[in-house]
């Protein structure tokens, strides 16, 4: 781990559970600051903003500021200016993250005239009932595309795991024959804009994850070395069936210094 010199993190689940910093996570995230490594706090939440998710984690004591976060809606609203600028988009996301979006013009989801260019799906919440997907089902059928800022499954938050927009998102690819273009977290896009963000070559760095697949074996699969810790989401038995082996597993974030040799 001598060449380590950029630290990926994922927040919730490995930071904090429904915002409130897991035990020994705010004083592993100063030791690693003050050893000087590069950080950049990687998430799929849709449901905030970079700089509320900042402003909340700093008021918790992690050293954050905006700039170390990076999310899901950035990376999207980065990807759709890249590939379809100018796409008229109809979000159907749980939160207000119209900030983090800067240059993407979403439309009126209810208008079914004229149809949208784009279907953005975020995360999960009552917003994803019946007559939203079906209306979402509607515009993929009329010729839309789909893009989706992940496909998680779940979360964890102190009332124990809630169901994510991904189980939703696979029965629309299922319905509508299509296949959505994914922006956060497992494309290998994301964990790139992220290595940029740093200045930081793959080789140099680690992804510390509570999601096997989505977290660690898919920065695996970008070159990154891949850490998981068994809090947050983490289950035994999605450890044991994943589609592959993390390069290191930790009970908590708290362990990470002594893995990156910065606690004697």
């Amino acid at each position: 781990m001598d060449s380590v010199r950029a630290v990926l993190i994922d927040i919730d689940g490995v930071l904090t559970v429904s915002w409130q910093p897991l035990p020994g996570a705010v004083e592993a995230l100063r030791e690693i600051r003050d050893a000087g490594l590069a950080v950049a706090l990687v998430t799929n939440t849709t449901s905030r903003t970079r700089a509320s998710i900042a402003g909340t984690l700093a008021d918790a004591g992690f050293p954050v500021a905006t700039e170390d976060i990076l999310t899901a809606p950035a990376v999207t609203a980065a990807h759709l200016a890249e590939r379809l600028p100018g796409a008229r988009c109809a979000l159907l996301n749980h939160g207000d993250i119209e900030e983090d979006l800067t240059g993407v013009t979403v439309v009126d989801f209810a208008d079914p005239d004229p149809v949208p260019d784009v279907v953005i799906v975020g995360g999960a919440g009552p917003e994803f009932g019946y007559e939203a997907l079906n209306r979402a089902f509607g515009h993929l059928q009329r010729g839309a595309r789909l893009v989706a800022m992940h496909r998680n499954l779940y979360w964890r938050t102190d009332e124990g795991l809630q169901l994510d927009s991904g189980a939703f998102l696979t029965g629309l690819e299922a319905a509508a024959r299509t296949e959505a273009e994914v922006t956060g977290k497992p494309s290998r896009a994301f964990f790139e804009a992220a290595l940029a963000h740093l200045g930081a070559g793959a080789e140099e760095a680690v992804m510390v994850g509570d999601d096997i697949e989505s977290d660690v074996l898919a920065a695996q699969r970008a070159g990154i070395t891949g850490v998981l810790v068994r809090t947050g989401k983490y289950l035994p038995e999605t450890h044991e069936a994943a589609s592959g082996r993390p390069d290191h597993v930790l009970d908590s974030f708290a362990d990470l210094p002594a893995l990156l040799g910065l606690t004697q």
